[in-house]
């Protein structure tokens, strides 16, 4: 039985590689989700391909009693749900036993942030003086210019990059690709970075490094191309040398990338294709970040304000 679930798991995770091309991170959690499952399936001696909807409303309430919390449960139903509607395409099983299956409500958590004066304390926090102060200056601009995710910054290359156009091409979810511009104080510190720090760095890299990294944007003190782990690290660092809060992560610039658009005045569906979000709902959140203008918009442009 272990050996049948252990085999479907790995032809599942080699289909979300290939077909559906998932990051590692994502590949990662899903393997781990599963792989839980797994186990309690041993302890329950059932066997993957025979459960019904309430053997799994078994095991997400054992969840729920080990006091998992909410995210958690409601992630590994979406893993087991993707996993299971796999199996029923590839003929292993009939039916999704999960189909009428419905995980806890959460509750709606408005994502971090960082505030004005948090915001320009750590964007010009590096010092520009050495190769890695303004390689991470140059960084973190372009995290905020673009709302790009970590993982995309991370596979930036060179050539991504158009200054004429003033605009990057980054690489999203499902091989998606889209056009961001980018203001011209972030090409500026991008330019900088390239024509100050980046060779510096690139002269660090060995022989075995040297073709991976010769394309790459942002390259590590010995000349190796970014990870999105090393980036996080980075970023963790950055956040540190400020004092602010270390919870804090690289996406609070994607967040906050979106919220400042919205104060601004930028339109929803310009936004969603800025973030590379599939559905609109996913940029609806944003829109309660910026209640405050759009009160104040309302305030001032109907007619019987």
């Amino acid at each position: 039985m272990q050996q049948t679930m252990d085999t479907l798991i790995d032809r599942f995770l080699k289909s979300l590689r290939v077909e559906r091309n998932l990051s590692p991170h994502t590949i990662r959690a899903y393997a781990g989700d599963l792989a839980s499952f797994s186990a309690w399936l041993i302890r329950q001696g059932l066997d993957v391909e025979n459960i019904d909807h309430r053997t799994m409303r078994h095991f997400l309430a054992e969840l729920s009693q080990a006091s998992y919390a909410r995210t958690t449960i409601n992630r590994r139903l979406s893993a087991l749900r993707s996993f299971y509607d796999w199996l029923v395409e590839s003929g292993d099983i009939a039916s999704n036993p999960l189909s009428v299956v419905s995980g806890p409500r959460q509750s709606k958590t408005l994502p971090a942030v960082l505030g004005g004066s948090d915001l320009q304390h750590l964007l010009s926090s590096s010092d520009t003086t050495t190769p890695t102060g303004l390689r991470d200056q140059a960084f973190l601009e372009l995290l905020y210019a673009s709302g790009a995710r970590i993982s995309e910054v991370a596979g930036l290359t060179l050539g991504d990059i158009d200054f004429d156009q003033g605009q990057i091409r980054v690489m999203g979810k499902g091989s998606k690709q889209r056009i961001i511009p980018l203001h011209r104080l972030a090409l500026r510190t991008l330019q900088d970075y390239l024509t100050h720090a980046r060779p510096e760095l690139a002269r660090n890299s060995t022989q075995a490094s040297s073709t991976q990294a010769s394309s790459a944007l942002f390259l590590s003190t010995r000349g190796q191309a970014m990870s999105a782990d090393t980036l996080r690290k980075t970023f963790k660092a950055c956040i540190r040398a400020v004092g602010l809060d270390s919870s804090l992560s690289p996406h609070a610039m994607r967040h906050s990338f979106a919220t400042d658009l919205l104060s601004e005045g930028a339109d929803l569906r310009s936004v969603q294709e800025l973030l590379g979000h599939a559905s609109l709902s996913t940029t609806q959140i944003y829109t309660h970040l910026s209640i405050g203008h759009l009160k104040e918009a309302h305030r001032k442009a109907h007619p019987r304000a």
